[in-house]
């Protein structure tokens, strides 16, 4: 009955020991979206209120709240249109940066989940010579920071970009950073998940009279789908939230990600926090729907590591 007890305080613990991280963790992103839809007055009033539903008699009056959708409109900027919709949003983040960072994201985290899972197969199922010098060598890469690369990056894109090749684009150059730089950690990953999936499922399948590739493709790569999907969506969110790199490698405001974006509205409105809350809401609004749908498969592969069964 004591073991029992114990048991559940331990529980108990853990839970209670997980909400408070929770609560703490959310504060800013919900006084973030608050004061999205307050308006200048409510924000900058003193002493401030975390909810605009007060009144001179009421502390609290729900039917007296003074929600603004001021900072949204700023940032979509919706004007009359005449296509499929009766309006269209001439916002420079939703209109150029948002549909850039999704290219980024999106072309990156596909190549890093083909060449890791090329590589991660070949590292877990064959033994060739420098095996594990490339192995060790690949984890010294992942501690080398993007930053201190960022000058000769820089350097290599100006002189390329003064060849004027004809097949050249800053936005393949910007990609090819990413994977490069990405890759490393999602190669070990990648390793991880294929060396937890039996090589007798594979010689079965080649007993059978199915190829190693065909093996390959119908056996270990569908048991090794949670690691790879997570790894897409590691790269994903990496990607979507780096600054600096595409801040510095593009040349052209109109191929910058969101988060350039961000920082060139802050300029803008330093003094309009509802409209750069707006701003933030907005760019970090695909990632939360992106994990909402994917949660399950991404914390089944980071706790699990591999198919059940």
């Amino acid at each position: 009955m004591f073991r029992i007890s114990r048991r559940r305080l331990d529980v108990w613990m853990v839970n209670i020991a997980l909400v408070i991280i929770c609560f703490f963790a959310l504060i800013p992103v919900a006084t973030t979206v608050l004061i999205s839809f307050k308006g200048e007055r409510d924000i900058i009033r003193k002493p401030p209120n975390i909810l605009p539903c007060d009144t001179p008699e009421h502390a609290f009056d729900p039917s007296a709240c003074r929600w603004s959708v001021e900072g949204y409109q700023r940032v979509l900027a919706p004007r009359p249109g005449n296509g499929l919709l009766p309006f269209v949003l001439t916002g420079n983040i939703v209109r150029i940066y948002i549909p850039n960072s999704f290219m980024y994201a999106i072309s990156t985290a596909l190549l890093v989940v083909f060449l890791s899972g090329m590589s991660g197969y070949a590292f877990s199922r064959y033994r060739f010579r420098g095996h594990g010098v490339m192995l060790v060598g690949i984890l010294a890469i992942l501690g080398v920071p993007l930053l201190t690369n960022l000058l000769a990056l820089y350097h290599m894109g100006v002189n390329i970009r003064r060849a004027q090749l004809p097949f050249y684009d800053d936005r393949l150059f910007l990609i090819a950073v990413y994977t490069g730089f990405f890759l490393p950690l999602s190669v070990w990953i990648a390793k991880g998940f294929f060396d937890a999936i039996p090589r007798e499922l594979e010689e079965a399948a080649v007993i059978d009279g199915c190829s190693p590739f065909g093996a390959l493709l119908r056996i270990s790569m569908p048991l090794a789908l949670p690691g790879l999907m997570a790894i897409f969506l590691l790269t994903f969110v990496n990607v979507w939230n780096e600054f600096i790199a595409g801040y510095l490698l593009v040349a052209k405001n109109e191929l910058k990600p969101a988060m350039f974006g961000l920082y060139e509205f802050l300029g803008q409105n330093i003094i309009n926090l509802q409209v750069i809350a707006a701003a933030c809401i907005l760019i970090a609004l695909p990632i939360v729907i992106l994990f909402i749908f994917a949660r399950r498969s991404f914390f089944a592969a980071m706790m699990e590591g591999a198919i059940k069964g």
